[in-house]
């Protein structure tokens, strides 16, 4: 964080000539696959190792509860199926001569099932049995919905910090990325990745992940006890499962592309917006609602089009599996009978295989409703990890060094920058600014003068040569600690939601009230902040509504002055203030500059005349250096910008 100025440079903005290429920046590891994605947020998800140990064991403890239910209602349908079937029998016989006696009169199926049967003729129905079944069947479904509750819950636990830590790796790695990353990406693009797609994950990881492997489970139990109950209608039961399989893969891989294109889609869609509601004034200035609109459209548009097809071809797999599903129904159905006729199965097993069958296509379908939504966090997943995977600045070194004595003496040697392989900006620049003085730096647009001071800051590291602060290689020294020691205003003033004071009291959090004010009378804040109700406890927004855009520099300037820099920077800092404010600010600003360096980025010469260097900057070279005089007096580079600025006032004279 730069001392006085804006944080990291951020408000740098895009880069123009001479700030870098829009094309520039680092080249990122994209995940294209669900399976590499999938995998890292199955390892995130098991740092919390015991959590999820507590969470698979409550799904195994749900599953085997719901498999064994029905199959001990079952038997509560056999004990009353018995009873009844019983209670018709002539009562003092055995099952045997009640066999036997239903085949003498050419019953013989009904024979065949009475045999399979466990009952005594002339019994009817036990209750007091039933009634026991019935209370275990019960505790079962109670005891399952209980553990699959303790399931979500501690699920929901794990997913909601593994988000949490997400954000905060991505807040990290933000502050590590170098400004060329900011200066490649759209800010509400970046802005969409750690908000809207970090959101969509965590539901999606919340509503997916518990019912996934409940639902893979509970098919294995289920399939284990369809066999045992009879082969031959697990085996009619299975039938379906790898046509499902093939259909949820198939419409998967097909929806996949357009989860992808909806996210894409919405990222560029926050872009325009947030760059529309930014410029607002100057799209209504020139006149292109229009155009701006026509864009909008266009971009959600394509976002409805992709969103449509996404949630359109994931929808089918659902109908799908509950087709085959209802087929599989009908077909256990109807062998089954033929089964229990046979006296091969009794009515209770029958019954337990087909609520078996459709408890064995509910986490199919299950499966498939959730395909859309893995697909969409997976699509989301991807966009976070290449924020995640994009490369960093290059960090600080081993062994730092710092200056022994700070005296603001900044020392070029030989510097060469580049944006691009292709395009040189910066080649073979000497310069020594030596402790005290005010370094003014002018030049057409695209000379490099912010490159300059962003070179500094080290915003961007240098491709060759080196620049030295009080004769340490700022490379060697902590970035920290060379921002510490810097103080930078920029030309588009920066300021956060918050009181007028604790935006001035940015610039050194340790300064005392008394610090502050001072500060903000020698930058000229304190005339008009009291001619607000609250004065110094005003607040402003992020955008600093409530004062003018003038007010809003001298805020910052106010801060820059309160953190006392070593070196002081100015990027046409006086751009936005009024010709009298700004005479008064140069006036504040000799008092600050006493042993201190300062660098100022003008363009209107008339700000720097009593600078004690000037540079003229063209293409990214020292085109001329000296005073105002020696500068005039020379008739080159710098006369012919002063010419053009006051042409009317020298031919008046």
């Amino acid at each position: 964080m730069t001392r006085g100025g804006t944080p990291g440079g951020a408000g740098t903005g895009s880069p123009g000539p001479g700030r870098g290429p829009m094309m520039a920046g680092p080249v990122l590891e994209k995940a294209h696959s669900f399976g590499p994605s999938m995998k890292r947020l199955v390892t995130r998800l098991m740092a919390y190792r015991l959590r999820m140990i507590t969470v698979l064991s409550a799904i195994v403890g749900s599953v085997v509860l719901l498999a064994v239910a029905p199959r001990i209602l079952g038997h509560a349908t056999d004990l009353i199926f018995n009873g009844i079937v019983g209670r018709e029998l002539p009562a003092g016989i055995s099952k045997a001569e009640a066999v036997q006696g239903l085949r003498d009169r050419g019953q013989d199926m009904l024979a065949d099932m009475v045999s399979a049967m466990d009952l005594t003729p002339g019994v009817g129905i036990d209750f007091t049995a039933v009634g026991q079944t019935l209370l275990i069947v019960a505790v079962c479904y109670a005891a399952s919905s209980l553990l699959s509750w303790l399931a979500f819950t501690v699920l929901n636990v794990v997913v909601v910090r593994t988000i949490t830590q997400l954000r905060a790796e991505i807040e990290a790695k933000v502050h590590r990325l170098p400004l060329r990353y900011y200066d490649a990406s759209a800010r509400g693009d970046l802005l969409s990745r750690v908000t809207n797609d970090l959101d969509n994950l965590s539901q999606s990881l919340q509503q997916t992940i518990s019912q996934f492997v409940n639902s893979v489970l509970t098919v294995i139990a289920l399939l284990v006890v369809m066999i045992w109950i009879s082969p031959l209608l697990a085996l009619i039961a299975v039938v379906t499962v790898p046509l499902a399989v093939v259909a949820t893969a198939v419409i998967a891989r097909r929806s996949k592309p357009h989860f992808i294109a909806q996210w894409s889609s919405t990222g560029k869609l926050n872009a325009q917006i947030e760059e529309a509601f930014t410029g607002h004034e100057l799209v209504k200035v020139f006149g292109r609602q229009r155009e701006v609109e026509d864009t909008f459209d266009e971009r959600n548009e394509k976002l409805y089009q992709s969103s449509w097809r996404a949630q359109f071809i994931s929808g089918m797999v659902m109908p799908t599996i509950m087709f085959l599903g209802n087929l599989n129904y009908v077909a256990i159905a109807v062998v089954g009978g033929l089964r229990v006729a046979s006296g091969s199965l009794s009515l209770g097993e029958v019954q337990a295989f087909i609520q078996y069958s459709r408890q064995f296509t509910q986490p199919l379908t299950q499966i498939g409703s959730m395909i859309n939504l893995m697909q969409s966090g997976v699509a989301s997943a991807e966009r976070i990890f290449e924020i995640l995977d994009a490369e960093e600045e290059i960090g600080d070194p081993d062994d730092p060094q710092s200056p022994a004595v700070s005296r603001g003496e900044i020392t070029f040697e030989d510097v060469s920058f580049r944006y691009g392989e292709d395009r040189p900006l910066i080649e073979d620049l000497s310069l020594v600014a030596r402790p005290g003085h005010m370094v003014a730096i002018v030049g057409p647009t695209g000379a490099g003068k912010t490159t300059l001071v962003n070179l500094i800051m080290r915003f961007y590291d240098v491709d060759s040569g080196r620049i030295l602060l009080d004769g340490v290689d700022t490379r060697q020294m902590t970035r920290d600690d060379l921002r510490e020691r810097t103080g930078m205003v920029l030309q588009d003033s920066w300021l956060f939601g918050g009181t007028i004071y604790d935006n001035i009291a940015y610039g050194d959090p340790t300064a005392s009230r008394a610090e502050v004010l001072e500060a903000a009378r020698l930058s000229h804040v304190d005339h008009f902040v009291r001619t607000l109700p609250d004065g110094y406890e005003t607040v402003l927004d992020d955008e600093g509504g409530g004062v003018s855009a003038g007010e809003r520099q001298l805020i910052t300037i106010a801060r820059a002055f309160l953190a006392k820099p070593v070196i002081l920077i100015l990027d046409e800092a006086t751009s936005s203030v009024d010709t009298r404010t700004e005479l008064l600010i140069q006036q504040a600003m000799a008092n600050l500059r006493a042993d201190r360096t300062s660098f100022v980025i003008a363009h209107r010469l008339s700000t720097i005349r009593d600078a004690d260097t000037i540079i003229v900057m063209e293409d990214g070279h020292i085109v001329e250096q000296g005073d105002h005089e020696q500068l005039l007096a020379a008739e080159g580079a710098y006369c012919r910008l002063y010419r053009s600025q006051f042409a009317g006032a020298m031919d008046t004279e």
